[in-house]
């Protein structure tokens, strides 16, 4: 579970390297974010003439969480970081062009199929 002020790698090659939630989208009750929830995010760190910069605000969905998550067959998953990657928020597809580590298999139901397509693995 991903909350306000959780600290999240970036997963993905537009410059970021250090994320921060600023704010869990989809509800004004909503406090937690799991696996394909979308985030307000600030840009903590990130290298040198980049296409993000430090202080900036962007949105990010979650592709990795550390608390794991239960499947319709009974099985858990569980990844050993807290990541995400920036995404555009109305067309659901990322701003770099690169994902890097595993992603979870639940992203394609929840429309990222461009996530999926660009990850090295799924689980």
């Amino acid at each position: 579970m991903v909350q306000l002020r959780s600290r999240l790698v970036a997963a993905d090659n537009t410059g970021a390297r250090d994320l921060e939630v600023i704010t869990v989208l989809g509800g004004y009750k909503k406090h937690y974010a799991r696996i394909g929830d979308i985030v307000k995010v600030v840009v903590k760190a990130a290298i040198p003439h980049a296409s993000v910069k430090k202080s900036e605000m962007h949105h990010a969905v979650i592709i990795r969480s550390r608390k794991e998550t239960r499947r319709a067959d009974g099985t858990y998953i569980r990844f050993d970081d807290n990541a995400a990657v920036i995404v555009d928020l109305k067309s659901k597809d990322p701003k770099g062009t690169r994902i890097f580590g595993p992603v979870a298999r639940e992203l394609k139901a929840r429309g990222y199929s461009k996530l999926i397509s660009l990850a090295p693995e799924v689980l």
